[in-house]
């Protein structure tokens, strides 16, 4: 959406969702920006490699430095949500001035995230926070291969059901309701979703296992130096607050929002201080 002469911008949906998810921003933002929201790797109408490998985070990474390959995009800013957070930090962290990977790197210039915990701090959180780690029980479940039948049963409908016993929430829209279950009925897609947890390398403890932290987390992290927007809603069941303590350590030039009476899903549940919160740092950083 835009016109493709302005800054663009890449935004990265979640789980169990699609491009969608970032509607109202899309809608918003379109005026001054290029923005651009695929389905990822695994999602709606995006291919949907069988195997589990086919989704470790470097392929994801690097399908996002791919996309912008093929609009013909040298420079941009990432967004992300959830999932596509966890992504968008990768891209940023390989992408940024001097970044990881010199083949990516100097081509992000901002992030934006939306409840998408640093990879490090999530990492030490799901070790650490009893609540974090009691929250992300979930992640387990999905890794579980006897949820592979459930699956074929009855979709990932059936999943989330079992997981979080899942019913639509009042702040989304029936026709966006009734356009996520149509996705979650095809079987291939709901694998491949699944398939982004069993290819994760955080680890998940079990509630009362004693774990320690895996080298990558208990040491020194890569910091991330370009400009930072991170919203964060504070009701969020799936990712509390905790995941931000210590964030301004490891993203020097961030600036954080706090959005309290608001769950995990806050790019459609709260819009417009989503919108506020991109619009004023957008200007901020140009």
């Amino acid at each position: 959406m835009g016109d493709p002469s302005n800054p663009p911008i890449i935004f990265l949906h979640g789980f169990p969702e699609s491009h969608r998810s970032w509607r109202h921003q899309l809608l918003a933002l379109s005026d001054e920006y290029y923005c651009i929201a695929p389905d990822q790797r695994g999602y709606r109408g995006s291919s949907k490699p069988a195997e589990v490998g086919d989704y470790t985070i470097d392929k994801l990474t690097a399908d996002v430095f791919a996309l912008a390959d093929a609009f013909g995009i040298e420079h941009f800013t990432i967004a992300g949500h959830d999932w596509g957070g966890a992504v968008a930090w990768s891209v940023a962290l390989n992408g940024q001035p001097g970044g990881l990977r010199p083949n990516f790197a100097g081509r992000v210039l901002r992030a934006m995230l939306a409840n998408a915990p640093h990879p490090c701090l999530y990492q030490r959180a799901l070790v650490n926070d009893p609540a974090q780690r009691a929250a992300a029980q979930y992640v387990r479940l999905f890794r579980d291969p006897t949820s592979d039948a459930l699956i074929e049963e009855g979709g990932l409908l059936a999943l989330l059901q079992k997981a979080w016993g899942w019913q639509k929430p009042a702040a989304l829209e029936q026709v966006e309701a009734d356009d996520l279950l149509v996705g979650w009925e095809d079987r291939t897609a709901a694998r491949a979703m699944i398939n982004w947890y069993r290819a994760s390398e955080m680890l998940v403890p079990a509630v009362g296992e004693a774990a320690q932290l895996p080298d990558w987390a208990a040491g020194a992290f890569p910091e991330l130096n370009i400009p930072t927007l991170l919203v964060w809603a504070m009701e969020d069941r799936a990712l509390p607050p905790s995941n931000i303590e210590g964030i301004q350590d490891l993203v020097p030039d961030l600036e954080l929002v706090k959005l309290e009476g608001c769950g995990h899903f806050v790019t459609w549940e709260r819009p417009e201080p989503v919108i506020a919160a991109m619009q004023g740092f957008l200007r901020r950083t140009s």
